[in-house]
C-alpha cells in the first residue's frame, strides 16, 4: 500500500520495494550461477567436487555439511534445482536479506547434519535441495506465523503450485534421492519461520 499526501511520499515508500526487490534478485541470480560455475568445475575436473558430497557418520566428513548444498551430481541435477532456489530464495529474500541469509544458515547446517546422521550408509548426498524444500516452508509459513495477508496469500500460492511436488520429493520410494534430506531441510524451514519471523514494530505497513 502507498500513501501519497502531495509531498512524494508515495514514491519514498514504493523505492525500498523496489530495492528489496532488485537486491533480492540480484542475489539470487549470484547464488544461482554460483552453483553452475561449480558444476562447470566439477565436469572439467573429473567430478573431483563430487567428494564435497557427505557422507554418512564419518568423521572427516563434517566438514561438507555446508560444501554439499553447492554442490551437484551433473547438469541436470544442478538445473532441476535452480528455478525453485531462485524464486524461492527471490521471495524469502524479499523479507530482508539478513533475516535471509540467517535462515539459510539454519537450514543448511541442519540438513546437512542430519543427514550425516541418518542418511543410509554407503551413499554421498549433495545438492541444494535441502535448501530448497527449507526455503518453500519458510515461505509458505512465514505469512501465517507473521499475520501478514500478502504473506500468506503468497504462501498459498506457492503451495498450490508446488505443493504437490515437494510432497512426492519425501517419498522414501524415490531412487537417487535423498528424502532424508528433504525431510530435515523441510523441518528446519518451519523452524525458521518461527525463530527468524519479523516483529509487526519492523514491518511497514501491511506488507
Amino acid at each position: 500500500m502507498t500513501y501519497d499526501d502531495g509531498s512524494g511520499r508515495a514514491a519514498v515508500l514504493r523505492r525500498p520495494r523496489r530495492e528489496r526487490a532488485l537486491t533480492a534478485g540480484k542475489v539470487m541470480l549470484a547464488w544461482v550461477a554460483l552453483l553452475w560455475l561449480l558444476e562447470v568445475i566439477d565436469a572439467a575436473s573429473g567430478n573431483a567436487l563430487d567428494t564435497f558430497g557427505i557422507q554418512p557418520r564419518e568423521p572427516s566428513e563434517l566438514i561438507d555439511v555446508v560444501p554439499a548444498s553447492f554442490i551437484h551430481f551433473g547438469f541436470a541435477h544442478v538445473a532441476a534445482n535452480s528455478i525453485p532456489l531462485l524464486v524461492l530464495g527471490f521471495v524469502a529474500a524479499l523479507g530482508g536479506l539478513r533475516r535471509f541469509f540467517l535462515a539459510c544458515a539454519l537450514i543448511v547446517v541442519a540438513d546437512g547434519l542430519g543427514v550425516w546422521l541418518v542418511a543410509p550408509s554407503h551413499t554421498n548426498t549433495a545438492g541444494a535441495s535441502g535448501l530448497i524444500f527449507g526455503l518453500f516452508a519458510f515461505v509458505v509459513l512465514s505469512g501465517f506465523v507473521e499475520r501478514r495477508p500478502l504473506g500468506i496469500i503468497v504462501g498459498v500460492l506457492i503451495a498450490a503450485y508446488w505443493g504437490t511436488s515437494f510432497l512426492a520429493g519425501l517419498s522414501p520410494t524415490n531412487d537417487g534421492v535423498s528424502w532424508q534430506g528433504h525431510l530435515i531441510g523441510l523441518t528446519a524451514g518451519v523452524a525458521a519461520a518461527f525463530l527468524f519471523r519479523r516483529r509487526p514494530s519492523a514491518q511497514q505497513g501491511p506488507s
